[in-house]
């Protein structure tokens, strides 16, 4: 075929596979205008209308405009700038589909009531500017506008949660809730202390009084509980913190009943909020963190466990049979 031969309407319908009224809005649009026409009136069309025809459902598959695809087809943009600009639009859009499926899949696993879903969908669609100004926001409110404690201040923006433009399930689900604990004057109270303390490296009372070979043992035997999945309200944590229970009372001098624990349980909690400690998981989660065992803070499951055993349900604390 030379590049002269004429095609009627239906013969490029055949060739492209685009409907004759859809070519007929083409050429009536201008984009693709005959070459000439029949005797009897008919449109014909060259082989240069033929590839640009081609190349016009090409860019129309791709999903762009026809006003752009003009402006190709007339030279005006290079398909390569307009192949870029439209790459780069369509990465938003499966971001924006992305996260859409992350919060669907959320909703769906927790049986989510409109009202939640609602909100997963609003703070999932903050942009990472908006995202930013939330987090500055709770930190200025937290630690105050001159940063008055600008070492915690610091650690906290530091390990800020920053959502990832692919978020899995539980991502949004972490970064729902730490909205949620953000937004909390009470948490933030508590937030504030124990950043407080541990930005400045302070060391807890009974952690100095104790002295350093037994913290190490406290930290290492509530460390292997953690690790063996032994709930801190079971009967299997009794005999780690009976223990530890007795090696304490034996340094501080003190009885080893339910008023000593409970005395344990409010120092080891000065400075190891389990809301806070929440907090900072979450933010592992949200940031894809992965989790450094060593990192864990122990004293939550240590606190909560001394609680639990001093409250006598398992036989008198102090008792041999827990000793």
């Amino acid at each position: 075929m030379d590049a002269t031969t004429l095609h009627s309407i239906g013969e490029l319908s055949r060739r492209t596979g685009l409907p004759v009224r859809t070519i007929r809005f083409y050429s009536d649009s201008g984009v693709v205008a005959p070459t000439t026409r029949s005797p009897a009136g008919y449109r014909l069309y060259d082989h240069d209308a033929l590839l640009r025809l081609e190349l016009l459902r090409t860019l129309r598959e791709l999903g762009m405009d026809l006003a752009v695809i003009r402006r190709v087809l007339d030279r005006e943009l290079s398909v390569a700038e307009v192949a870029a600009a439209h790459a780069d639009a369509l990465d938003v859009q499966i971001q924006v589909l992305q996260l859409r499926r992350s919060v669907l899949r959320v909703a769906a696993g927790r049986g989510s009531d409109p009202e939640e879903t609602t909100l997963m969908h609003r703070l999932t669609r903050l942009s990472g500017d908006e995202r930013r100004r939330m987090i500055d926001e709770f930190v200025t409110g937290t630690f105050g506008a001159a940063d008055a404690e600008p070492a915690a201040a610091a650690m906290v923006r530091a390990a800020a949660p920053d959502l990832p433009r692919d978020p899995s399930g539980e991502q949004v689900a972490a970064w729902v809730e730490l909205v949620g604990l953000m937004g909390d004057e009470d948490f933030r109270a508590r937030m504030r202390r124990t950043a407080v303390h541990r930005a400045g490296g302070h060391v807890l009372d009974i952690e100095s009084r104790a002295g350093e070979e037994l913290m190490e043992l406290t930290r290492q035997k509530a460390a292997e509980a953690m690790k063996s999945g032994i709930d801190p309200l079971g009967d299997r944590a009794a005999s780690v913190v009976d223990d530890l229970v007795h090696r304490f009372a034996e340094v501080f001098e003190r009885t080893p009943d339910a008023e000593f624990r409970d005395w344990m349980a409010q120092s080891f909690e000065e400075a190891h909020d389990p809301g806070v400690d929440r907090y900072w998981r979450l933010v592992w989660i949200v940031n894809g963190w992965q989790v450094v065992p060593d990192l864990i803070p122990v004293y939550p499951w240590l606190v909560r466990a001394l609680r639990a055993t001093g409250t006598g349900g398992r036989g008198e604390p102090g008792s041999p049979a827990n000793g």
